[in-house]
């Protein structure tokens, strides 16, 4: 049934990612459309705390559709883990009339958009991080701009890899998940890509190299993804102590979260912005907006993040009783074949590397 909303609240929280601001966009002209008023909250749900908040127009959105990050500014709040935080932000939004919020962000985003709306604050998530890492989508906004610049950097490198012949390790963002290392290991023709999710062969690396080093090969790509914690730097001197082939290890860093979004992530996060206003405007709660395939749809949050707690192999003791079997079942079977689909396209990139 649809509720007669006046105004609704858009915030971004977690990590930035570019893309977030088409999503303000996207969230501040479907609710205007509609009649409805948009109250910017700055800083996520430490702004939400401490009442820092705008009433957006349309100018306020004007000419962001092309930046990076977010004009709404992010940062952590240990003080909404607490009940008594939850409790002030629910008073900020009594003081403003925010009547339900689209929140931007990641898995913790999503638990706050839960317990907001277990708090009668009616909550849409929107995925946007740039590691592609929570398993009920199968897109999150930033993530295609962060491998496209990726791509552009190692690009670079592999020019200077080539003239000095030089193996270069480089380690490359992604949280825990193996997402852009691989994806970019295989559009950039890396020699070898090293993520958490699978087994690496390090002798089987250093016989390759050597090969490729008999063949004529002046320059090595490897790429490790920084969930594989502080194996990087380590490898890339014992590719040269092995190997023979001078060394040197990269790391991108938060470079690769920045930048003027690419046009998939201007049109997911417009497209998942209209959708959150949409739902939300219909008097729907704690979803979590995902992508499958090129669907838009939502999925009940608390569902979304035992999903990811399933697939991450993080589910804890008892999260899974208040669901149905049928419920498990369809969850292992969409993990099973996520899992397959990465390890799918990871025995690819290692089919045509070197």
């Amino acid at each position: 049934m649809a509720q007669n909303f006046k105004k609704i609240g858009v915030l971004t929280s977690g990590g930035d990612a570019p893309g977030m601001n088409a999503a303000v966009r996207a969230v501040v002209r479907e609710a205007r459309d509609h009649g409805v008023e948009v109250v910017a909250i700055y800083e996520g749900y430490k702004g939400l705390i401490e009442g820092n908040v705008k009433v957006f127009d349309m100018r306020d959105v004007s000419n962001i559709i092309n930046h990076g990050g977010t004009i709404l500014y992010s940062a952590r709040s240990t003080e909404f883990k607490t009940e008594e935080g939850m409790q002030k932000a629910v008073a900020t939004c009594q003081k403003f009339g925010i009547e339900g919020i689209v929140c931007i962000g990641g898995d913790g985003t999503f638990r706050g958009a839960t317990d907001l709306s277990r708090r009668g604050i009616p909550c849409i998530g929107i995925p946007g991080t740039i590691d592609n890492d929570i398993a009920s989508t199968d897109y999150t906004i930033g993530y295609d701009t962060a491998m496209n610049t990726a791509i552009m950097m190692i690009d670079r490198l592999r020019d200077t890899c080539e003239s000095h012949f030089r193996c270069n390790v480089v380690e490359i963002m992604g949280r825990n998940s193996g997402y852009i290392a691989l994806n970019v290991g295989l559009a950039t023709g890396a020699a070898q890509i090293v993520v958490a999710e699978m087994p690496f062969d390090e002798e089987r690396m250093f016989e390759e190299i050597m090969l490729g080093k008999r063949r004529g090969k002046r320059h090595y790509i490897i790429l490790v993804a920084e969930g594989v914690q502080g194996y990087a730097e380590a490898l890339t001197e014992r590719i040269e102590k092995t190997t023979g082939v001078e060394s040197r290890f990269t790391r991108l860093g938060h470079v690769v979260r920045g930048g003027s979004p690419t046009l998939r992530d201007r049109v997911v996060a417009s497209r998942m912005g209209i959708t959150a206003v949409d739902l939300l405007l219909e008097g729907k709660s704690n979803l979590v907006i995902c992508m499958h395939g090129d669907d838009i749809d939502a999925m009940n949050i608390e569902y979304a993040l035992t999903l990811d707690h399933m697939y991450k192999g993080k589910l804890k003791p008892g999260e899974l009783d208040k669901y149905s079997l049928l419920d498990i079942q369809h969850m292992r079977s969409y993990c099973i074949k996520k899992a397959a689909d990465f390890k799918r396209l990871y025995d690819q990139a290692l089919d045509i590397s070197q």
